[in-house]
């Protein structure tokens, strides 16, 4: 299979509209949780200290809290079928990707500076974000519709008479 084809599958994978979450963020992640046969929705909110490959369906987010003074981090998989809704509630300023520096902090060292931001606008991707993922898909599909027609024409090149006849 070529890069193009498995781009085009993880790009079918993705969400339509996925909140643009950011390192410093205060995010409240709800996420399904199976216990036996039913399944349970529960919240965990802390700080995104991480944010990974946020183009691809693998993106992932680190979320850190503090939980009756023990630290607990959680990753999750943005396009999981299993995560069900990611809200902002608070945005800071940092100059990080990586806020592995919380880590070592507590208290009031550990506060980010507030940024304002508009909550409503910023927690409601709207539609117009799944005609881009649409255009991407049929973007790909171009390119390997053209790589397809390079090789058939270099194969002309190489051989312009078609294929040759076996020897009798």
């Amino acid at each position: 299979m070529s890069f193009i084809s498995l781009k085009k599958i993880g790009d079918a994978q993705k969400k339509a509209a996925v909140v643009d979450v950011r390192s410093g963020d205060t995010v409240r992640v709800t996420q399904k949780i199976k216990e036996g046969e039913k399944f349970r929705s529960q919240v965990f909110e802390g700080v995104v200290i991480r944010t990974d490959r946020k183009d691809s369906h693998t993106a992932r987010i680190t979320v850190r809290k503090v939980t009756s003074g023990v630290g607990v981090e959680k990753s999750f998989l943005i396009h999981s079928p299993l995560v069900e809704k990611i809200e902002i509630v608070h945005r800071a300023k940092v100059r990080r990707k990586n806020l592995s520096f919380l880590r070592e902090r507590a208290g009031k060292s550990a506060r980010l500076t507030n940024k304002a931001f508009d909550r409503n606008a910023v927690n409601n991707p709207t539609a117009a974000e799944a005609p881009v993922v649409e255009e991407k898909v049929e973007q790909a599909e171009a390119v390997l519709e053209a790589e397809s027609q390079d090789s058939e024409t270099q194969a002309e090149k190489v051989n312009p008479k078609g294929p040759a006849e076996p020897a009798e």
